[in-house]
């Protein structure tokens, strides 16, 4: 099947797809679904409204015709989906890279199977390594040390070269950016820094609680520019002076609207062409409604020529835009 050459009202193509297995999550991180709103009685999409295996792998062949060329799988969690690796397995006989986003703790149990199965990279969120920093940040009961334990087993079976995202927030992990720089530096193991970004509605981003990306740079010090492998990459990316890789990822004060080439699928099926968005394309309906891959590809084919997003380069105009996708919903 020829590949199509979709591209956007600025030009941009299909490249990327994130796709979130469940909205249900292990942590409790403050800047992505505080506990206090994400508690016990918090209204989780029940089992029938979320994408079967199935549907996700038809969806994945769909989006591959439209020119995608890497698959990332998030959630919340996506290892508190039972049985994730027989999807893996399916998505990697496809002509597609297969990824996956995950804060680490499952994977001394699951990694053997997620690498037998097919899976090319994984990335592990990791915000600190002092454990009373880190329990502040992800309120779940979990500790760095299980984290450590989970990047350890994902290279054990072959899931590297790895990468660690660190959300960095004021006054929270600051601190924290030299001893992770230092902690991984020496290994095939790249940490990326994260601006703290104004996803959803419930996490009380502030632009004060910004660590701009030249604040990260200075902390870091010496550092030679990596040239970008594709222009799409969201990290920028810094050789260190022993031979170590960090990558800064500047939504905010360094957007790179201009090249994104990502659309995102929630776990009930809604197409959504940014991660600051407030609504989405209901494909899992027209899925289970009967349509056809060619109706559902012309529909997407229709969405993706029309998209105008490029939120974090006009973000002080659209700062009012209401009920903006929870990240936990959408995946990062």
């Amino acid at each position: 099947m020829a590949v199509a050459d979709l591209r956007d009202s600025f030009g941009r193509p299909l490249r990327d797809l994130r796709i979130s297995v469940t909205d249900r999550c292990n942590f409790r991180c403050t800047y992505c679904m505080p506990k206090e709103i994400f508690g016990k009685d918090f209204p989780f999409m029940p089992k029938d409204n979320i994408m079967t295996f199935e549907e996700i792998d038809r969806l994945a062949g769909i989006f591959i015709s439209l020119g995608v060329k890497k698959i990332r799988l998030t959630g919340g969690e996506p290892l508190l989906r039972k049985n994730i690796h027989q999807l893996i397995s399916m998505l990697s006989l496809r002509d597609v890279e297969v990824a996956m986003t995950t804060n680490g703790v499952l994977l001394p149990r699951y990694a053997p199977s997620l690498s037998a199965a097919g899976l090319d990279r994984i990335t592990v969120s990791l915000d600190a390594l002092d454990e009373s920093t880190f329990a502040t940040i992800t309120d779940s009961g979990h500790t760095v040390a299980a984290v450590l334990a989970g990047i350890e087993a994902a290279e054990s079976v072959g899931l590297g070269p790895i990468k660690i995202n660190t959300v960095v927030k004021r006054d929270a992990n600051e601190h924290e950016i030299l001893q992770l720089v230092e902690r991984f530096s020496d290994r095939d193991i790249a940490v990326r820094f994260i601006e703290y970004m104004d996803v959803g509605n419930t996490n009380g981003w502030s632009m004060d609680d910004v660590v701009s990306a030249d604040e990260i740079r200075d902390v870091i010090g010496e550092l030679s520019a990596i040239p970008a492998n594709n222009p799409s990459d969201v990290s920028k990316n810094y050789r260190l002076p022993n031979g170590g890789e960090i990558g800064i990822i500047s939504s905010v004060t360094e957007p790179f609207c201009g090249e994104c080439t990502r659309a995102r699928i929630s776990s009930d099926g809604k197409l959504f062409t940014c991660l600051f968005s407030n609504r989405g394309l209901d494909i899992l309906s027209l899925m289970r409604d009967g349509k056809d891959d060619t109706e559902i590809s012309n529909l997407i084919k229709q969405i993706w020529k029309s998209r105008e997003d490029r939120y974090s380069e006009i973000r002080s105009q659209k700062s009012s835009i209401a009920n903006r996708v929870e990240m936990s919903y959408i995946g990062g």
